[in-house]
């Protein structure tokens, strides 16, 4: 099957593609941070930074959704890819001129995150137009292990290159990746989307998608799941990760922790490459359970080999999620509103991780980080767990296995179609 993913001219673009754009991106979080850092700037100004790329990101990617169905996706990703390499490669002349100013970085940040908004929902939309419907799980498990792949080796790639010739440089690289990311973009055979009707406008496409996204049951159960994981997970393991373990069993073993949950997020992709499942998404959610493992094992004080082991496991079961849903959005969901379905699911999920970040240290403060930890990781399990209680979400087919529509939502489904395409 491999082979004849691979032999497919579009997808193995889209792979080239894909790979050396999400290495240049895993470099560019890790660039930016030294070189904020290194300008000895305010202790404040990194997450100024930070915040200037998330903003626009959550802000648009609405918009970002109804543009990637409303116009070639393959044109929406050239222009944001494009753009992208424009914005990166000025952060880097700033650095590398050593004219670094808080108001260029920031407003370059936030113009990317801009950029961000429109690429996210384009990509995740572009994979069923590229391969036939039972090897998208394949197609999406093998780009799951080049994200994977490049989460390990981006960081520490941009490491070397920050301590060898500046955050600059790294930047410059990224800028690179983004460049040559649209070359291979360029390549792609993606057909034109369904015309739409003059009337009907970027709102009426926003209200579409929600109406869409509220109707697929198991989507939006998924999504709540996913808000409540990332609310009580995201920032718990972030900030109070490194220093509970340094507490633990010293500052080494973090390394070791985030080297372990990165080798089963790539043992994981490639079993899922292999394996024919018949309820994806059933095993999706109970692999995110996994995934609260090293929050409880640091609320309950585990010794270094159950920490390790832990991390591991939940690489297991956060690579099967991803690959799960990511398989199931494009196997389920009309290919016209993919994007915007899409689109709803990014925003829903992401919203709530700064306000996870930002009362960490307050709860820390009152109950103890140990206990925090517990808590949250036993809250991110009950989450991941609840929506198994719906039989839509137990019962979801992967392509190939039987499943009959019922009239009413074959009908719905006619209706979304010619409100989609316009009048003939």
């Amino acid at each position: 099957m491999r082979s004849s993913l691979l032999k497919r001219a579009g997808f193995r673009w889209f792979l080239t593609g894909q790979a050396i754009s999400l290495l240049g991106s895993s470099m560019a979080p890790i660039a930016l941070t030294f070189a904020v850092l290194a300008a000895e700037a305010d202790a404040g100004d990194l997450g100024v930074v930070l915040a200037a790329r998330m903003v626009p990101l959550l802000g648009l990617v609405l918009v970002g959704g109804v543009t990637a169905d409303r116009y070639p996706r393959r044109t929406v990703l050239l222009a944001a890819n494009l753009g992208s390499a424009l914005t990166q490669g000025a952060v880097a002349a700033v650095l590398l001129t050593g004219r670094y100013a808080l108001h260029t970085v920031a407003s370059l940040e936030f113009l990317n995150g801009v950029l961000a908004a429109f690429t996210t929902p384009a990509l995740r939309g572009v994979v069923p137009q590229l391969v036939d419907r039972d090897q998208l799980r394949q197609a999406n498990a093998m780009l799951g292990s080049i994200r994977n792949a490049t989460k390990i080796l981006g960081p520490s790639l941009a490491g070397v290159i920050v301590v060898t010739t500046g955050s600059g440089t790294a930047l410059a690289l990224d800028a690179l990746t983004y460049l040559l990311a649209a070359l291979c973009l360029a390549r792609l055979p993606l057909t034109g989307t369904l015309p739409k009707p003059r009337s009907v406008t970027v709102w009426t496409d926003i209200r579409d998608g929600w109406s869409e996204f509220r109707r697929i049951r198991w989507v939006w159960i998924g999504t709540a799941s996913f808000c409540v994981i990332n609310l009580v997970q995201t920032g718990t393991w972030q900030i109070l990760g490194p220093t509970l373990t340094k507490q633990l069993s010293g500052e080494t073993t973090w390394g070791f922790m985030l080297s372990a949950r990165g080798i089963g997020l790539l043992a994981a992709s490639t079993l899922l490459y292999r394996l024919t499942i018949t309820h994806l998404l059933r095993l999706g959610q109970l692999a995110s359970t996994l995934t609260a493992l090293p929050l409880l094992a640091l609320g309950t004080r585990a010794d270094t080999p159950w920490l390790i082991t832990a991390a591991l496991i939940s690489g297991l079961g956060m690579s099967i999620t991803g690959i799960a849903w990511e398989t199931s959005l494009h196997e389920h969901v009309p290919g016209h509103v993919l994007s915007r379905v899409a689109s709803y699911n990014d925003l829903l999920s992401y919203l709530t991780i700064p306000m996870g970040q930002l009362s960490v240290a307050p709860l820390t403060h009152a109950m103890g980080g140990y206990r925090l930890a517990a808590i949250a990781g036993a809250v991110s399990a009950t989450a991941a767990v609840t929506p198994l209680a719906s039989t839509t979400v137990r019962r979801l087919r992967a392509h190939g296995h039987t499943q009959t529509n019922t009239p009413s939502q074959s009908a719905r489904d006619l209706r979304i179609r010619k409100r989609s395409a316009g009048p003939p």
